[in-house]
């Protein structure tokens, strides 16, 4: 036995340094969904600083199967990229495969290349990329890598394989909606514009706003968080014309909310608002939340059936983008006429 061979980590080593049991490890490595998000990254973490190749990976050269789907999942504390996270693991399971995840705190080129990289030395099989931000996109074009990823989110048109929401089509019914009730003084704000999600809802916010004749004002930018809406609403306070506002997502909807609410723009009496996504708070705000759903348990199958088509070698057609619903409530009323 050659001195290298004799100090190659075994998963007792594993065990070890992750500070859990043999059979932890095990259920890690084969993506048993029981595993808690903190130990199994406690236990990935120890595979990849010990250099670790799990029986899986190897068997999954020899055999190319391993049954495993890598998640690579980004903005843990966004509704959106959590769900449709969670929605592709029920899918993988439901599918015959375990799924085993990569939650990154920032998104950066490098953190994103070491996520993949790191479900590479699992054996996945194939890999669902949710991130919206560009440098997602980046990656997928850049890495090599003998399995197939799938992007959900981002930019679309810039990868192979790809499920998604259609954006565009979600912000134009938003305002469609808004002036069919009579508006034409729509403020937007927007998430932050290097998601291509927030890009996509600018441009369906613009493009209806045109259709209708209608010259809209630049977007008010926010960051997919409440307070960034809530400065926004503050803003839209000091907009006298203004009749309505589109938020790019509930959260910052709600923000907008209760900044009306402080300044004493009445909703919708005085001022409409509708938001993105129909998170599970948005019917019980004062008032219920106008929005559009979108149908991220629809993503996460189509996720999982493209990258188990491509696992399979079967022949790939392009995937329909899933189409949102408008769901109305009572933040959106006709504009008050005075005068």
């Amino acid at each position: 036995m050659t001195a290298a061979a004799a100090k190659a980590p075994v998963m007792a080593d594993v065990a070890r340094l992750a500070g859990v049991s043999h059979q932890t490890v095990s259920r890690v490595i084969n993506g048993s969904p029981s595993i808690k998000p903190e130990t199994r990254d406690r236990v990935l973490q120890a595979i990849e600083r010990l250099g670790y190749r799990p029986n899986t990976a190897a068997r999954a050269l020899v055999r190319g199967r391993s049954g495993i789907i890598g998640i690579v999942g980004t903005a843990r504390t966004l509704f959106g990229p959590t769900s449709i996270h969670r929605t592709v693991e029920d899918a993988a399971r439901a599918a015959g495969y375990f799924a085993t995840s990569v939650n990154l705190s920032e998104v950066t080129r490098r953190a994103l290349s070491d996520a993949t990289e790191h479900l590479m030395r699992v054996g996945v099989e194939g890999m669902v990329m949710i991130a919206g931000h560009d440098e997602a996109l980046e990656v997928v074009r850049t890495q090599r890598s003998q399995v197939p990823f799938v992007v959900v989110e981002g930019d679309l048109s810039k990868a192979s394989l790809t499920v998604g929401v259609d954006q565009v089509r979600g912000a134009r019914m938003a305002v469609a909606h808004l002036l069919e009730l009579g508006h034409r003084e729509i403020v937007h704000v927007s998430g932050p514009l290097n998601w291509a999600e927030a890009r996509a809802r600018v441009e369906g916010w613009r493009l209806a706003m045109s259709e209708a004749g209608l010259r809209p004002a630049e977007p008010i930018h926010g960051d997919w968080s409440s307070r960034s809406g809530y400065a926004a609403g503050l803003r839209v306070c000091e907009m006298p014309g203004t009749t309505a506002v589109f938020a790019a997502n509930d959260q910052m909807a709600i923000g907008v909310l209760r900044a009306l609410h402080e300044c004493g723009r009445r909703v919708p009496e005085d001022i409409s608002v509708i938001g993105f996504d129909d998170v599970p708070e948005a019917a019980y705000l004062i008032p219920p939340l106008t929005t559009i759903k979108q149908d991220f348990d629809a993503v996460g199958r189509r996720a999982i059936e493209v990258v188990t088509q491509a696992i399979k070698g079967e022949e790939l057609h392009p995937s329909p983008l899933v189409i949102p619903t408008l769901v109305v409530r009572e933040s959106t009323a006709p504009p008050t006429r005075t005068g």
